[in-house]
């Protein structure tokens, strides 16, 4: 756990929002809907196609996916935030799900 939340090589938390590394956390997860626009700042309708130019882009996302946790560093401890490199950056049901069972585990002492 303590790895996972910026105790690394990197002193970066791999969960988004958390901030006990010094605020350094993803902020451009592979993930369609953190990475469009909110309502409020683009009202007009965004279609499939045109949801990749916001997908692409280089900017971090708009929109935070508090909580979730990336794919994590490659296999010498380096973590590139691109949105690009999927196996780093997209918080997947298989990392996200036993990650909450442990913390459900610890929050029961």
């Amino acid at each position: 756990m303590d790895y996972i939340l910026g105790e690394n090589p990197m002193k970066m938390s791999y969960m988004v929002g958390y901030d006990g590394a010094g605020g350094r956390f993803p902020r451009k997860l592979h993930h369609r809907g953190s990475s469009l626009p909110c309502v409020t700042s683009h009202p007009q309708r965004i279609g499939c196609k045109e949801g990749f130019s916001f997908f692409s882009s280089i900017e971090q996302n708009p929109n935070l996916l508090v909580g979730a946790v990336s794919g994590g560093p490659g296999p010498y401890d380096e973590y590139s935030d691109d949105r690009s490199n999927y196996k780093q950056s997209e918080p997947t049901l298989y990392i996200n799900a036993p990650l909450v069972g442990a913390l459900a585990y610890l929050a029961s002492f």
